[in-house]
């Protein structure tokens, strides 16, 4: 069985980079997946992805040194137990208000008596349908669990969720946190930030890796300075919608020619 290099990665805490993935395309995620990221986040909860399309990423991207980490849409046992099955290694459950919930995400992520995981696996790609020896065994040793706070009830619970054993990774979501202290859409208000450096050197006294998703390079390079481990920098919707409206800013106003009519002048 292959070992989890992205777990690894975060065991011995060294940064690693990523970019989320809101486009639900198998071509463009092999095209990102080639592009010098150390991990690609394919997103269940707020993008339009299904089970089908999450599954033709992982697929686009097996090829790649990048490591795929998908998220859920919600800490639900037999979703986590579907995205496994397709082959999700590492695993990023939105919304874990407490220790118990996070605990009930490890839980759904291991085969019984560890957890509660159904064992289906001569029908997974996960076990390579029952080609993986010792699949069964040793398949929750391998998969790391990351689990998602993003509010104040979250915040005031941080030390016990870092405490479960199982959770290998805590991620900040600055956007539903700073909605939730009152900032709408403004993760860089003062408030929001503080509390975001506050979370990330609790979780980094603790034994689990800090992660977090923001857009502002500036702020990145702050992040991975007080420690995020997996941190993502961008995503893929926006560097695309973004570039595409700078491109036409750049030629608006401009001259530029129209395709001449059949034995017609060029019109300007």
């Amino acid at each position: 069985m292959k070992e989890n290099l992205f777990k690894r990665a975060l065991a011995q805490r060294q940064s690693q980079v990523g970019l989320w993935l809101g486009i639900p395309n198998a071509y463009t995620a092999e095209m990102l997946a080639g592009a010098g990221f150390d991990w690609l986040l394919i997103d269940g909860e707020h993008a339009p992805n299904t089970l089908d399309s999450i599954l033709a990423q992982l697929q686009a991207v097996a090829a790649y040194a990048v490591q795929p980490v998908v998220r859920a849409s919600w800490n639900d046992p037999v979703e986590i137990k579907r995205l496994l099955d397709l082959g999700a290694r590492n695993l990023l459950v939105p919304m874990v208000q407490n220790a118990e919930q996070a605990a009930a995400a490890v839980a759904a992520t291991r085969y019984p008596p560890q957890g509660i995981r159904g064992v289906g696996s001569a029908l997974a790609r996960a076990s390579q349908w029952n080609r993986t020896p010792g699949y069964i065994e040793h398949a929750g040793a391998q998969l790391c669990v990351l689990v998602q706070v993003e509010t104040r009830a979250a915040l005031a619970e941080l030390d016990a969720i870092c405490a479960v054993d199982g959770v290998d990774g805590v991620f900040i979501g600055p956007s539903d946190l700073a909605a939730d202290l009152g900032h709408l859409g403004n993760p860089g208000h003062p408030d929001v930030q503080r509390a975001v450096e506050d979370a990330i050197a609790c979780i980094c006294q603790s034994s689990k890796a800090a992660g977090i998703l923001i857009g502002d390079e500036a702020l990145a390079r702050r992040y991975i300075e007080l420690g995020t481990t997996f941190t993502a920098v961008g995503v893929d919707t926006t560097l695309l919608a973004r570039s595409a409206e700078a491109l036409a800013r750049r030629f608006r106003g401009e001259r530029v020619p129209v395709a001449p009519k059949p034995d017609g002048p060029c019109v300007y």
